[in-house]
Formats: C-alpha cells, structure tokens, sequence
C-alpha cells in the first residue's frame, strides 16, 4: 500500500495507493482520502507524527518550523510526497492517457513538440516535468510554454529549465513509470553553467 523509496542522502519518496489506504481506512470524500493519506506518507517519511503541514497562498506546502522542502501530487488512485531536506522540490505523478493529445499545444513549446511527437508517454513526462518545476518555484506567475523548457530524453533523466525575466534555473529531473503513471521528480538544481538549453 505504500512505498518509502530514498533516493540520496538527502531526498526521500513516499508513493500511496490511495485507493488501497480509503478502502482500509473508510474514507469516501476524495478529499478526505487524498488529505488523510498526505498526513500517513508525511508521518512515514518523517518518522514522527509531530509535525505541522502548512500552506503558502500560492498553495505550495511546507512544514512549519522545519527546514525539509517538501513536494506533494496524486493523480486517481496513487499519491506522492518527495522530501528534499537541502534544496527545494517539486514532484508529479500523472496517468498515463491520451487526453494529453488534446491539450498539449497548451504546454509544449516548438521544440518540445517537435521532440515528444505523438507519444503519449512523452508529452505527459514534459507536462509532469514542467508540473515538478513549478512546484518547485512556488509562485503562479510562470507560463508552462514560456517559462518553462526541457530537452529532448529517452532514458530517465530530464533536463529542465525555469526561465523569467530576473533569473534561470536548471534543473535534473528523474522519470519513472509506475504501473499506468507517469512520475517525475527534482533530483537537483544544476549550477548555472553546468548544461546548455
């Protein structure tokens, strides 16, 4: 039912099954299910139920008096928190569908488009890469074809850039599938020089 994977030293990832952890434990509000199941994965990841999760008014969520950045998506029957205790995060999981089809002109800029194709698979891992920067950002104000890039992959890492008018950043994200999902992750910010995009 759940998962505790650690990546390094310094991040950690908790995957639900959501829908095993509501039908264990009665809940039928999706939003009871998905807040109730955000409070067991913290707890396991953190090792300790005495902690507060809090929420900025961009909705980005923290831990009140910890310095852990935290993460936090669920998409249907999965949800996944990561746990950065050194740099800020981001995480998305998505299910695999073609719905993403219809609406990629949305997010894709030139190149991405170019690249990704028809394949389904691919657009939903830049939309979720692109969910985990923005994230990771905490602030509304990027636009997903605008501010937000990556390169082409095969493998599981991703490039990933934020580009506004005061700064970039870069970023390693890591790909995975899990079952029908697709999750992407912040592994880290690259410094500055490290890639070009």
């Amino acid at each position: 039912m759940i998962e505790i994977r650690e990546i390094t030293a310094e991040i950690s990832i908790g995957l639900l099954n959501l829908k095993a952890f509501s039908v264990q434990n009665n809940l039928q509000i999706k939003r009871q299910q998905e807040k109730a199941g955000t409070r067991f994965v913290l707890e396991e990841l953190l090792g300790t139920p005495d902690f507060e999760l809090l929420y900025t008014p961009e909705n980005k969520p923290f831990l009140a008096g910890r310095t852990d950045h935290i993460s936090i998506s669920h998409s249907h029957d999965k949800l996944v928190i990561i746990v950065n205790h050194k740099q800020n995060t981001g995480i998305d999981i998505e299910l695999i569908r073609d719905k993403v089809l219809k609406i990629r002109h949305k997010f894709t800029n030139a190149n991405e488009a170019a690249f990704a194709g028809q394949d389904i698979e691919k657009l939903i891992a830049v939309w979720a890469s692109k969910e985990a920067m923005y994230k990771c950002f905490g602030l509304k104000s990027l636009d997903f074809k605008e501010n937000l890039s990556v390169e082409d992959f095969d493998g599981e890492l991703i490039l990933g850039k934020i580009e506004t008018k005061d700064s970039t950043k870069r970023f390693e994200l890591v790909r995975e599938k899990i079952e029908d999902y697709i999750m992407v992750y912040i592994l880290k910010e690259s410094p500055p020089n490290n890639y070009t995009l």
